[in-house]
């Protein structure tokens, strides 16, 4: 059965894209810690961040980057955190949390947001990628 993960890729499920390319797929985590928190994840739905192949590995790491500077470019924020957990979703995952302080990193803080703010905001970051 596909990861929800998947069906985002699909299109079966809708999300707050903010970059997109053959391999990898970036979007607003729903559930964020902070305003700008994303998610990295591969196309290619692999459960834990240490099978994959290195050059899927290395890609990601590459495309998170990218995704990781136009947040820090649209955000207001001390710096972006990354970090690889996956208990909630069997689908290789990189947070990208946006942190001006140390809860935002603990996945105990959560934000609410409108939809027109998810928006918003995702317009802000892709219009950062270079």
């Amino acid at each position: 059965m596909p990861s929800i993960f998947t069906k985002i890729i699909n299109r079966e499920i809708p999300s707050y894209k903010i970059a997109e390319d053959e391999d990898f797929y970036a979007f607003l985590d729903i559930n964020p810690n902070a305003k700008g928190h994303t998610l990295c994840i591969p196309k290619k739905e692999v459960d834990k961040i240490m099978d994959l192949d290195e050059p899927t590995y290395l890609g990601l790491m590459a495309f998170s980057r990218k995704v990781g500077k136009a947040i820090e470019a649209a955000i207001d924020c001390k710096r972006v955190a990354m970090t690889v957990i996956g208990l909630e979703v069997p689908h290789v995952h990189v947070h990208l949390i946006p942190l001006n302080e140390m809860k935002e990193a603990t996945f105990q803080h959560k934000v609410s947001l409108a939809p027109e703010e998810f928006s918003e905001i995702a317009e802000k970051i892709k219009s950062k990628i270079e």
